[in-house]
């Protein structure tokens, strides 16, 4: 799978791990020059308290558009330090 912003692929790797149709990439899979860390952070009752990363790709910047969890639940351990997308960032097999 390929996460792909501005025409880059920021994220390649075979082995995501989907959870409520969002693709969930190894953090060694993500190419780390075009991840700034963001001060955001949410909670999803389930899963834990998410943190994100902004994009930038040429210049340009896609604002919280990466998030993970650094801990989660019990129930959420597949996708612990794993990498989802949004925001306009596809993914192509």
């Amino acid at each position: 799978m390929k996460a792909i912003w501005n025409n880059i692929v920021i994220a390649e790797s075979d082995d995501t791990v989907v959870i409520e149709n969002n693709h969930y990439f190894p953090e060694e899979s993500i190419k780390k020059e075009f991840f700034k860390p963001s001060e955001t952070h949410t909670t999803c009752p389930w899963k834990g308290v998410a943190s994100y990363y902004s994009i930038e790709v040429d210049g340009n910047q896609n604002t919280d558009a990466a998030w993970y969890y650094p801990e989660t639940s019990e129930l959420a351990k597949p996708i612990k330090g794993k990498v989802a997308f949004w925001k306009g960032v596809t993914i192509e097999a």
